[in-house]
């Protein structure tokens, strides 16, 4: 395994507890070289943030125009880029990779829900893995579990699934919106690296959510948005 994707999946291991991998999340090239420029080693992008770029509510983005911004993103920056493809735009699974690998991007992250429905977890894990087939060592899988995000508390079908998608091949897993008071819990039960968000005003530093369990931290659409507030009180200024 050597170029880019190693080395992203390389960071992902050996991490302290307190010192997990903080992934920013760009939303077009110019955003990508400032995060870049800043150090960070890897780069996430957001699907909601890209969305927002391309003038689209999250969800909506042709899947011809997300892969095409993140291959503008990857092509601005030297370090790794994974790229947020929601639930894959309905595509099969080798032709998701080879899309993935021609916008030059070495991850990426699928959703287990679509429409607001959870998917069957054992036949998402069976397409996770034909994913895993199709991509070798050459993507990094970061498998999100949207059960908190769908109203389910109990920690335990976040569990459940990660087990699952870990053994299909999963890298990584994203139980994207649990209780920052839980993730112990999930750290326990849960194989492998494990991808928290990261709120941009307030709440647990990306240390402290790494004390307690993350491997990894990403901001989903929360830079953009605080870039575009900050741009918004720009052009209030202006009209003033």
């Amino acid at each position: 395994m050597t170029g880019k994707a190693g080395v992203f999946r390389a960071l992902h291991h050996h991490r302290t507890p307190g010192d997990p991998l903080v992934l920013p999340g760009p939303w077009d090239a110019a955003s990508a070289r400032v995060f870049a420029e800043s150090g960070f080693p890897a780069l996430a992008t957001p699907s909601a943030g890209v969305a927002a770029s391309l003038g689209y509510e999250d969800g909506q983005v042709p899947a011809d125009e997300m892969f095409a911004a993140v291959a503008r993103i990857a092509r601005a920056v030297d370090v790794p880029v994974s790229a947020d493809v929601e639930g894959g735009y309905g595509l099969a699974p080798k032709e998701l990779v080879e899309r993935l690998l021609e916008a030059g991007v070495v991850g990426c992250n699928l959703e287990d829900s679509e429409g607001g429905v959870l998917k069957e977890p054992r036949a998402h894990a069976d397409w996770l893995a034909e994913v895993r087939e199709a991509a070798g060592d050459r993507l990094f899988v970061n498998a999100r579990i949207d059960t908190f995000s769908r109203g389910v508390d109990d920690p335990g079908p976040a569990i459940e699934r990660a087990a699952l998608y870990v053994a299909a091949g999963a890298d990584c897993v994203y139980p994207i919106g649990a209780p920052p008071e839980i993730l112990p819990l999930l750290r326990a039960g849960i194989q492998g690296p494990v991808n928290v968000g990261a709120p941009v005003d307030g709440g647990p530093s990306p240390a402290e959510l790494g004390a307690r369990g993350a491997t990894r931290i990403t901001f989903g659409p929360g830079l953009q948005r605080r870039a575009a507030r900050a741009l918004r009180e720009i052009a209030g200024l202006l009209v003033r």
